[in-house]
């Protein structure tokens, strides 16, 4: 059990009998008249809906105790992303639903934070921003480059994003994982 008082991002919460809620922005508000309270909004971690919930100041809710490890992708087994634990090696099988957008991110090796709650994986979170090889793209019409245009590029993953027409096919460039948006070239 926790205050409201206690709430920081990224903390997940059991509401609603035994749902599992993730903390996405939380304010202490004091109006001038009234008690204190807390507004929050909050993220289904297995459905991913977002709802605002309103606590009274010092309320008790309980907290969820989420064991967020180090995992490297290891490879596809079918339908499965199979993970590998950095400090056990042992390795988990985890299903797309549950892996969602990070998965238009994910190449071999490539290490990532795995949400544990009892055993089972509820999210996979990656970092603000990888670093990916560009698979193909249209070479940029000469004359265009300094437009501001863009143009889709496919990046090893098989994931598409729109980059800058001066980008060339094999190019590596940073992503944002949050977005998909292109950040910028990655110098060697």
């Amino acid at each position: 059990m926790a205050s409201t008082n206690d709430l920081k991002n990224g903390m997940v919460l059991k509401l609603d009998g035994d749902q599992l809620w993730s903390v996405v922005e939380f304010q202490h508000v004091k109006p001038g008249k009234g008690p204190a309270f807390v507004r929050t909004k909050l993220k289904n971690v297995l459905s991913g809906k977002t709802v605002d919930k309103t606590f009274n100041a010092g309320t008790k809710v309980e907290t969820a105790t989420v064991d967020r490890r180090g995992m490297q992708f290891s490879y596809m087994d079918g339908d499965y992303f199979v993970f590998m634990d950095l400090d056990t090696y042992d390795q988990v099988h985890i299903t797309r639903e549950i892996v969602g957008d990070a998965a238009n991110y994910l190449i071999e090796g490539f290490e990532a934070t795995v949400a544990m709650y009892l055993g089972n994986p509820l999210f996979v979170e990656l970092p603000a921003a990888v670093e990916l090889v560009i698979e193909h793209t249209e070479p940029g019409v000469q004359g265009d480059r300094s437009t501001g245009g863009s143009k889709p590029a496919r990046l090893e993953t098989g994931y598409e994003v729109g980059v800058p027409l001066f980008i060339t096919t094999g190019e590596k460039i940073k992503v944002d994982t949050r977005s998909g948006e292109y950040l910028g070239r990655v110098n060697n």
